[in-house]
């Protein structure tokens, strides 16, 4: 079986080009959050304090504009349901974490 094959069974797609656009709307995203990083942060910090400020608000920052972007270039490429869905997932996955009892 072929990865493509493999992703599109683990993710439930419908056919191959369904998962191409999946992994093309993933790629943009990446390249879109490397571009958008520094004039974000840019935004929040001086020159000077960039080295230890850069990084705070760089993770911090880093996942909701990423969701964000993630969930246009579904739209984009007319995969929003899944992406919507791969978000929920996620989110829950966070959710479940933090609420498990074993951390504790």
């Amino acid at each position: 079986m072929s990865w493509i094959k493999k992703l599109q069974q683990r993710w439930n797609l419908k056919n191959t080009t369904q998962v191409i656009l999946v992994l093309v709307v993933f790629a943009c995203t990446g390249f879109t959050v490397m571009f958008l990083k520094k004039p974000i942060v840019d935004l929040f910090t001086s020159d000077s304090d960039q080295n230890f400020w850069f990084s705070v608000i760089y993770y911090l920052l880093i996942l909701p504009v990423y969701n964000v972007v993630l969930l246009f270039y579904g739209l984009i490429f007319g995969q929003f349901r899944f992406f919507w869905e791969f978000e929920k997932k996620m989110f829950s996955r966070f959710k479940r974490k933090q609420n498990d009892p074993e951390q504790e």
